[in-house]
């Protein structure tokens, strides 16, 4: 069995170049002997339970002690290295959803995600943080006509069975594919609302706001063990030992996502470390390249795409690169060391923009720098949230498959009412797919290496 932890010396990602003050905080010498609650992870998931549990507590009531635990610096693992895409699936695996599930459940979570898109901005202006947060319109392009056709097939399907989120969906057909987008060889299209976001400036603020609630915050402090109290008179439930100490705990929430498995074994092949690839394309002052406001995905068949956002400083935040890795398996599946970055993807950055845009050619447009990250792949394709099965006042919230942006903040919210006000995880109105339930746990089939191309295959150079 394969441990998982966040090695020592993760690469620097373009948004932790400027470190918050609570980068490497400590809010106290020592770790508390005891919590009420213990949140294990401080990136945008612990973050976000830390605040929604403050928030649900009501006026006059006790606040409970909560200590948040991380293992390297303040949000240092996927959350602050991905693109900052807070973009919805409205059609894409939502449509394989349907088809497993129904096409009801499937809208619960495209109706969840796209809630995502102005429930952060309206929590950002009223908090009145600076990270950059911006509503657009993301631009799907699509590269094959036979997965255009597929794609398109599905969300006609979809909407005809009453998904009503997937009803905001634009589609460009081939015609008019490369017009609109200005990417070289579309043959379709697809646009609706998203956003994006500097995740790490947007988590540091909860963290700095829930420190000075009173919440104890100790980074660099791994987890390596939970385990139950077996003292008769201990009024905690749980022990979590680190490498520094042991924290006894009423309640404990793993926010853990890809490294989840080393402290829940039970999670060991449901959620899978995966390691993906970002850069940061600039382009040079007085360019005539057009400039992007849409956020893209550039689809190349059924598993190879990336990602692109750009930013009001006028780079680039390109991931992907899947193409140039994903045939050596042990290059990126059950991988959790992000302290390098693969040659071949470094290379596959190069001159991206001038590749895949029309009128980039000439843009002289950079890599400027290319890192990895961690994600937590679950091995049916959905989050696991909720009480983790068979462990009374032990929450999970991981699991993500790199699409965790648009579903975390608001599943934190149903996690706190689940341990602030004891509801139900029906009673939360979170998406009945998010539930982490024993099935789930003990189910033997994994889709994560079935959505990748065959050993042999050719790959997109």
């Amino acid at each position: 069995m394969a441990s998982h932890v966040p090695v020592a010396n993760g690469m620097l990602p373009f948004w932790r170049t400027d470190p918050h003050p609570l980068d490497n905080y400590r809010s106290s010498e020592t770790l508390p002997e005891h919590s009420d609650i213990v949140i294990i992870g401080a990136g945008y998931a612990g973050s976000s339970v830390a605040h929604h549990i403050l928030q649900q507590v009501k006026p006059g009531s006790p606040v409970p002690s909560i200590t948040i635990l991380e293992a390297r610096q303040a949000c240092s693992g996927a959350t602050a290295r991905n693109g900052g895409h807070m973009k919805p699936d409205l059609y894409n695996h939502i449509a394989t959803i349907a088809t497993e599930h129904g096409v009801d459940a499937a809208a619960e979570v495209a109706a969840f995600e796209a809630k995502h898109v102005l429930a952060v901005k309206e929590f950002i202006d009223k908090e009145n943080i600076d990270c950059d947060y911006t509503v657009t319109k993301a631009t799907d392009v699509q590269l094959d006509e036979a997965h255009f056709k597929k794609l398109k097939e599905g969300c006609h399907r979809l909407i005809a069975e009453g998904s009503k989120p997937t009803t905001g969906v634009q589609i460009i057909e081939s015609n008019d594919a490369e017009a609109f987008s200005g990417v070289k060889g579309a043959v379709g299209c697809f646009t609706y609302d998203t956003g994006h976001i500097w995740a790490y400036k947007f988590v540091l603020h909860l963290l700095e706001k829930v420190v000075s609630q009173g919440i104890n915050l100790q980074t660099h402090t791994p987890v390596t063990k939970i385990t139950e109290s077996t003292h008769p008179s201990s009024p905690h439930r749980w022990k979590v030992e680190t490498s520094r100490g042991t924290v006894a705990a009423n309640v404990v929430v793993l926010a853990t996502n890809a490294y989840t498995s080393s402290l829940a074994p039970q999670y060991q092949g449901k959620i899978v470390p995966v390691r993906g690839t970002c850069s940061r394309i600039v382009v040079p002052a007085g360019s005539t390249a057009p400039r992007l406001t849409n956020t893209y995905t550039l689809r190349f068949n059924a598993w190879d795409y990336d990602y692109l956002i750009p930013r009001g400083d006028g780079s680039i935040v390109v991931g992907g690169a899947r193409s140039s890795f994903i045939q050596d398996e042990k290059n990126w599946y059950n991988v959790s060391d992000d302290s390098l970055v693969l040659q071949p993807a470094v290379k596959y950055f190069d001159g991206y923009m001038q590749r895949n845009f029309v009128g980039w050619e000439n843009s002289f447009a950079y890599t400027d720098r290319v890192w990895t990250g961690i994600m937590g792949y679950s091995s049916d394709g959905l989050p696991h949230v909720g009480r983790v099965p068979g462990n009374d006042n032990q929450y999970i919230l991981a699991g993500f498959t790199g699409h965790g942006m648009p579903q975390i903040f608001l599943a934190a919210e149903g996690i706190a009412k689940m341990v602030v006000n004891g509801l139900s995880f029906e009673d939360t109105g979170l998406p009945r797919l998010f539930k982490t339930t024993s099935t789930r746990v003990e189910k033997g089939r994994s889709n994560i290496l079935e959505k990748t191309p065959q050993a042999g295959e050719s790959a997109k150079l």
